[in-house]
């Protein structure tokens, strides 16, 4: 099991820890529900250093990001970022990813270059899958290991960390980014993007340098409540978002387009891989569609608990649930035909001999 350069933070802190995507990572410290509420409120820290990133740089770099990725990487200014997925060829998704157009200082003269940000437990695949699809004049290179990432997410966020950067953080644009000092440490790239809905910042730094900016943020963040957030919390922030999870939401088995990821499947931008497939499917129609509901009882809906129509016949199965702490509520999502997928439809969530009655509902579950 790997470790990342926090993970003695972690111990030493009495987190709970466990195997997460090959990683000692931590699940919680204060608990589940105090986290959230952290995040939600105002302001928290998750370490994520086991996520992927890849540089890809040269003349042609936009050429093979254009074929891997299904969003318009054409769009992008230099300093923005663009949520996006790499289809798979067969109609389902490799991963979902961020893509980051970066300064001309990280490429030569004539060239251009990009960072592809990616899931932990996908990074050997994601790199062999846009490998082999690199016939274009640029090269990859892999900086995950030499990577570390902090997640500063929450309403808090810029003011806990505006003493440690000279970056003018109230002033970054959601999907946007800067390179500059950050806690003494030159280069470091601080993005306006995480995966709670709440707002904040990640920030990408050396691996060697990760511990000291993890206590310089710390120190600034007390006046407002600073705290370590823990896997557990992350998931049930983004749930309540609505966003999809890797593993989970989406898959090698599902389409962007029946996972409601159509605004990131740029269909006009030219081929790419399965762009042709997913023109036919958006043409006919999907079949199935992953819904959001909410749950009519106390109890929780987890993953792979069957989905029924009143009649008892399966539908589907949930792929995300949890008790949203933020609606004190259960919550999830999963995948129904689409004549089930019309928000107020009501299905059965099989949870052993019970049956949960559970309406759909429209995401994001928490509208702030």
């Amino acid at each position: 099991m790997k470790s990342t350069p926090l993970t003695q933070k972690h111990i030493a802190l009495g987190a709970k820890m466990a195997e997460f995507a090959g990683y000692n990572m931590p699940i919680n410290y204060a608990g589940i529900m105090e986290e959230h509420a952290c995040v939600r409120n105002g302001v928290g820290v998750f370490d994520v250093s086991h996520m992927g990133e890849f540089i890809v740089r040269g003349k042609e770099a936009l050429a093979l990001v254009q074929k891997v990725t299904s969003n318009d990487a054409s769009t992008l200014k230099i300093g923005e970022a663009q949520y996006s997925c790499l289809p798979n060829g067969k109609g389902g998704i490799v991963d979902d990813l961020l893509v980051y157009r970066l300064p001309q200082s990280m490429a030569d003269e004539g060239e251009i270059a990009f960072m592809l940000v990616v899931n932990a437990s996908n990074i050997e695949k994601d790199w062999n899958w846009i490998k082999q699809h690199n016939t274009f004049d640029c090269r990859m290179i892999n900086i995950s290991d030499e990577t570390g990432l902090l997640a500063v997410q929450g309403p808090k966020a810029a003011e806990a960390l505006k003493s440690l950067t000279d970056i003018d953080l109230g002033g970054m644009k959601y999907y946007t980014f800067a390179k500059g000092k950050f806690a003494g440490f030159g280069n470091v790239l601080v993005s306006a993007t995480g995966y709670t809905g709440s707002g904040g910042f990640e920030i990408y730094a050396r691996t060697e340098n990760l511990e000291q900016i993890w206590d310089a943020v710390f120190e600034a963040g007390k006046p407002y409540g600073i705290r370590p957030i823990g896997l557990g919390a992350r998931d049930t922030l983004r749930l309540e978002m609505g966003f999809a999870l890797y593993g989970n939401d989406i898959d090698d088995t599902t389409s962007p387009l029946e996972a409601g990821l159509g605004w990131i499947t740029k269909l006009g931008k030219g081929p790419f891989v399965d762009s042709d497939f997913l023109q036919k499917q958006k043409a006919e129609g999907v079949k199935r569609k992953l819904v959001g509901f909410e749950v009519l009882d106390r109890r929780a809906p987890r993953h792979y608990y069957p989905i029924e129509d009143l009649e008892g016949h399966v539908l589907g199965a949930v792929t995300s649930g949890t008790h949203a702490p933020s609606l004190d509520k259960p919550i999830g999502m999963g995948y129904v035909p689409k004549e089930f997928a019309a928000t107020g439809t009501e299905f059965n969530i099989v949870a052993g001999n019970k049956r949960l009655k559970a309406r759909v509902v429209k995401v994001p579950f928490y509208k702030g």
